[in-house]
């Protein structure tokens, strides 16, 4: 329509040129890796907290 080639198109040419990911990295995006880390220690603490309030309640 404009031109341009398909979007998925475009991105497997993209992801190609990429160089192939070190052995033992599974995040190619920082902020990824720091947003995945975050959830997952938050929500460990709110089980342990809650987990902490049932016991002393029940």
């Amino acid at each position: 329509m404009f031109h341009r080639k398909p979007l998925e198109q475009r991105i497997a040419e993209r992801q190609a040129a990429l160089p192939p990911l070190k052995e033992g990295k599974h995040f190619e995006h920082g902020p990824a890796k720091f947003v995945f880390i975050a959830a997952a220690l938050g929500a460990t603490v709110i089980h342990v907290i809650l987990l902490v309030v049932v016991m002393l309640l029940g």
